[in-house]
């Protein structure tokens, strides 16, 4: 089983769960890497995806819509799993008693599952380091209510993306039955 954990980062976060994700597969003994959008050379060469995405103003980076977009029709046939890093802080709810990683699902998600058909969505909390963003992002920080939507700090939690990493590992060692084959079958 050969995995790739594609992914697109703006400001690094992204690519940290990304690699992290893989390796974790290859800590279970899996062929796995993580590489770019844009690094991602013979897609047809992988047994199964994991995408992930940084989220802003509640959608994934281009890069990452262009991928799956432009590589449907055989993520469609292969395992995929997608996640999202946006959200940031430690609150986990919003104003309303919303879980925020379901509220925070970016707008292209829906799509996504009528054509690919992944296997599950997960968002994970960000990281917000003002000293990585441009002087337009810095400029926002002087805004008061924009320190409250934008907090400081690194609010991945490893804990919940290991987890969902070897629950991935797992599903793929459990052979899955195809239309068509014959798995399961008794010879006579």
């Amino acid at each position: 089983m050969k995995a790739v954990v594609v992914y697109a980062s703006k400001y690094g976060s992204t690519r940290g769960i990304a690699e992290f994700i893989a390796e974790k597969f290859r800590q279970t003994g899996m062929q796995a890497e993580a590489r770019h959008t844009g690094d991602v050379q013979n897609p047809g060469d992988y047994d199964a995806f994991v995408i992930g995405s940084a989220v802003y103003m509640e959608h994934w980076l281009k890069e990452a819509k262009e991928f799956v977009t432009g590589n449907r029709d055989l993520l469609a046939n292969r395992p995929v799993w997608l996640f999202s890093s946006g959200p940031l802080g430690t609150r986990t709810t919003d104003a309303q008693g919303r879980d925020l990683r379901t509220v925070a699902e970016p707008k292209e998600i829906a799509g996504f599952r009528d054509i690919i058909k992944p296997r599950d969505h997960r968002v994970f909390f960000g990281v917000y380091d003002s000293s990585k963003l441009g002087f337009g992002h810095r400029m926002m920080r002087i805004l008061p209510a924009a320190r409250n939507l934008f907090p400081e700090g690194d609010f991945r939690d490893w804990n919940d993306i290991e987890a969902w990493a070897i629950s991935i590992a797992r599903a793929l060692e459990t052979p899955q039955a195809t239309p068509g084959s014959n798995e399961g079958a008794q010879e006579g």
